[in-house]
């Protein structure tokens, strides 16, 4: 590729009406807290509304409904933008428009070490989670690009998504194999691997904070790189990009932020796609600007599902990982077949 084609690339990589989309998504995500806020087994009124969150010294039931409906509020938002910006590396490192935690395998990667952290040590809490899914996401992430980079061809998207396929429902065998002969597993699993926002606490949000806060940082610096690199590895290396070394800290970036959000909320999929897709539609392909309306876009999207799975669910809900599922598929298929499994 020439000078002409990569000052080319650069200005399709500028992003269009780019102020428009931040005013429409700081709309939608006010709009989205209030419903988060409002809606549920139990609608809010405004005065109940007001004093849960202006009045603390007000203790009425609506009040305190409000204040527990914040921290859920909160939880679901920060799991939303992990998923979401876990996608946007997750797509730029592989190139691949259908890149996600969910079909590549990370989740049921993280969901292995979990389940067999309860079945054989006993583990119950987000402390002892969050590490083991971390683990199980980075040994899933590095098993499956390695597989998909086996062969003359390296690395294509067709082969990512197999090969992520095939791991994925490997490991979800033995999820089965190791939960089936113990209830007291199955119990405390079949919960969790839902996908749920509603056991979000304060806690929960204090422990997920620093694990958000460095997949950001790392997303934020490697996206110059990986701009450059969506130009190709040749060309890539040619601008001073350390291919291996971009792809090496994106990736764990994204496997970061999508195994503590895994650990927390269970294996929730499909929101980095969602996210990512379509904030790509609206302003391309600058990862600069797609990481952080990614961040937004998937907070976004997993708050409406939440408040749609509480309406649906009433007097119970609806758990919101079916909700994502159910939403997420026919969208993959759609991209499946408009992108005919294309690099980016």
């Amino acid at each position: 590729m020439n000078n002409l084609q990569v000052s080319e690339h650069k200005k399709q990589l500028l992003p269009k009406n780019i102020v428009k989309v931040v005013v429409v998504l700081i709309i939608l995500l006010a709009l989205s807290i209030i419903a988060s806020l409002v809606f549920g087994s139990r609608t809010i009124g405004m005065t109940g509304l007001m004093d849960g969150l202006l009045h603390p010294d007000v203790q009425s039931h609506e009040a305190n409904v409000v204040r527990q409906r914040i921290v859920r509020t909160i939880f679901c938002f920060m799991v939303g933008a992990a998923l979401g910006v876990s996608g946007a590396l997750m797509q730029s490192v592989t190139r691949n428009p259908i890149a996600d935690p969910s079909i590549l395998g990370v989740n049921t990667g993280a969901s292995l070490f979990v389940v067999c952290g309860i079945a054989f040590f006993n583990i119950s809490s987000a402390n002892e989670y969050i590490f083991l899914a971390i683990a199980g996401a980075v040994l899933t992430a590095i098993f499956v690009f390695g597989v998909g980079s086996m062969g003359a061809s390296g690395a294509t998207p067709l082969k990512l998504v197999l090969a992520g396929a095939a791991t994925s429902a490997i490991l979800s065998s033995l999820v089965t194999a190791v939960m089936i002969p113990r209830s007291n597993v199955m119990d405390q699993f079949r919960f969790w691997q839902v996908g749920s926002v509603g056991s979000g606490s304060w806690d929960s949000i204090s422990l997920f904070i620093p694990f958000l806060v460095i997949g950001l940082l790392i997303a934020l610096f490697t996206a110059p790189a990986l701009n450059a690199l969506a130009l190709g590895d040749e060309v890539a290396t040619g601008l001073g990009v350390r291919t291996g070394t971009i792809r090496l800290f994106a990736s764990l970036g994204g496997v970061l932020l999508c195994g503590a959000a895994t650990a927390l909320a269970g294996p929730i999929g499909f929101i980095g796609l969602l996210a990512t897709h379509l904030v790509r539609l609206v302003i391309g392909s600058d990862v600069r600007v797609l990481i952080p309306l990614s961040a937004l876009t998937g907070g976004i999207i997993l708050m409406i599902s939440d408040v749609c799975g509480r309406l649906l669910g009433s007097p119970g809900e609806l758990q919101v990982g079916i909700l994502t599922a159910f939403i997420g598929a026919p969208i993959l298929i759609y991209i499946t077949m408009k992108a005919k499994v294309r690099s980016l």
